[in-house]
Parts: C-alpha cells; sequence; structure tokens
C-alpha cells in the first residue's frame, strides 16, 4: 500500500524571505529574553529610567521650559522610538561579524542579517508603548486624532533604520572602527535630535534645517498623538525625503560590497 505524501509548498521567493526573517527574528527575541531575569522589563527601563533623568533636570532643578507639559510624557514619545533607532544602528554595526559562519553558509539574501535587527528592535518598541499609555493616562494627557499619523512615523523610521543599517553593516567589516565612530555619531544625535525639547523649542531660522535629520519629523509625527502643536509637515516632508534617500544609498552600497564582504569574513 503506498504512502501518499502531501507535495511541499511551493513558496515564492518573497514569502520564504518573509518567513525567514520573521524565524530569525523570533530567535533574536527568545534568545535576548531566555538568559534575562526581568526579560521584557529591560525594553522599557531604559528610557524610563533616562525620562526620569531629564524630567527631574529640566523641571526640578532648571527652570527653563522646554517642550511640552506633561513632560514626562513628552519625553516619552521621542526616548522610545529613539531606542528603537539607536540599538538597530548600534547592532547592525555586528550584523555580519557575529553570525559570520552563518551569513556565509546559509543561502538566505543578506540583507536579511540586518533586517531582522531593525524587525526586532520595531517589535521592542511596540512592547514598549503600554508605559507610555500607562503614563498618559496617569497625567490625565489628551488623546488627539493625530494619533492616525503613528503608523506613517513607524514606516517612516523602519525605511530610516533599514537603509543607515544597510550602509553601516557592511563598512564596518571593512573599517573596524566604524563601529566605535557609530556609537560616537549615535550620542551626538541624541542631543542634536528633538527628545529632551521639540522642534518649536528651536530658533525659527533653524526649522528648514532640522528637517534634514530625519529623526526631527519622525519624533514629530508620534508626538502629534498628545500634542498636536509639535507637527511640522515641512520637517516631515524633508525628513522623508532623506529617510528614502538613505535607504536608496544603503542598498546600493549594500549590493556593491556584498562579495567583498563574504570574502573578508
Amino acid at each position: 500500500m503506498s504512502v501518499s505524501h502531501s507535495p511541499r509548498p511551493q513558496w515564492t521567493p518573497f514569502e520564504r524571505y518573509r518567513r525567514s526573517l520573521w524565524l530569525l527574528t523570533v530567535r533574536d527575541l527568545r534568545v535576548r529574553y531566555s538568559t534575562s531575569a526581568l526579560g521584557y522589563v529591560w525594553s522599557v527601563l531604559d528610557p524610563l529610567v533616562m525620562a526620569t533623568i531629564y524630567w527631574f533636570v529640566f523641571t526640578q532643578v532648571f527652570d527653563r521650559p522646554v517642550g511640552e507639559q506633561p513632560y514626562i510624557v513628552f519625553l516619552l514619545t521621542a526616548l522610545l522610538p529613539w531606542m528603537w533607532f539607536n540599538g538597530a544602528i548600534s547592532d547592525s554595526t555586528r550584523a555580519f561579524i557575529r553570525d559570520a559562519k552563518l551569513v556565509r553558509s546559509t543561502k538566505l539574501p543578506r540583507t536579511i542579517w540586518v533586517n531582522r535587527i531593525v524587525l526586532s528592535k520595531g517589535i521592542e518598541f511596540v512592547a514598549s508603548l503600554p508605559v507610555l499609555a500607562i503614563f498618559a493616562i496617569a497625567t490625565g494627557t489628551p488623546l488627539h486624532w493625530q494619533v492616525v499619523f503613528f503608523p506613517i512615523a513607524l514606516l517612516l523610521q523602519g525605511i530610516l533604520v533599514m537603509g543607515i543599517g544597510l550602509l553601516v553593516a557592511p563598512l564596518v567589516v571593512f573599517f573596524r572602527d566604524l563601529e566605535r565612530a557609530t556609537k560616537l555619531a549615535l550620542r551626538f544625535l541624541f542631543y542634536a535630535s528633538p527628545i529632551i525639547y521639540g522642534v518649536s523649542d528651536l530658533p525659527e531660522n533653524l526649522h528648514f534645517w532640522a528637517g534634514f535629520n530625519p529623526l526631527a519629523g519622525i519624533f514629530s509625527l508620534y508626538r502629534a498623538a498628545f500634542f498636536p502643536a509639535q507637527l511640522d509637515w515641512g520637517v516631515v516632508a524633508i525628513g522623508a525625503v532623506m529617510s528614502v534617500v538613505l535607504l536608496v544609498v544603503g542598498i546600493l552600497v549594500f549590493k556593491r560590497t556584498e562579495r567583498a564582504v563574504l570574502k573578508e569574513i
């Protein structure tokens, strides 16, 4: 009696990529949290401590108002997405070096080793949003209709992080000092981005130039849910163009260096 076997599913290249990306992302999250006693708490503890420090400095120590009230909610609406950006770019500098054997031995598209970091950090960001909701409810901060722009901010940030990740990941293989340089650049970018302050706190003549930091427009979209006055469409438009440009540059650099990266690692 013959046993019939069900045929293997014929997945398209996109479907294979999507499934592999999800499996690698889940693996990353499991490994990260399985070795930690507090697990999920760590994904929100860092931005929460930072927000508390800056809240204390700018509301209790110095009498110079920045941003909007309640300041703790104002801070968290930018600090939480900053942790996604900062974590993804930092980890992208080791995307190929850390998993060199897997990168060489598998036939998966090599972009997946960067995109899994972008996705896992993005999931951590979404998982931290209940903390923002708790502070908004506790301080009586109303949610405005501009919350509908939240998915646009997510999309733009995903494009931005992916573009920079694809740019730095292969370059670090050739220039190892770039990993430390990236950390220094991220530290500078933290203060150069409207996190502890808003775009509206900048002098009027700097608003246009602020848009060339894509994070300014992205944070503007996030903050609009609670602080509609922070939404500056000019800054958002320039930031969106910059995000797409960085993605295109990242893809081009990645494709040009992919073979050399495989030889180097």
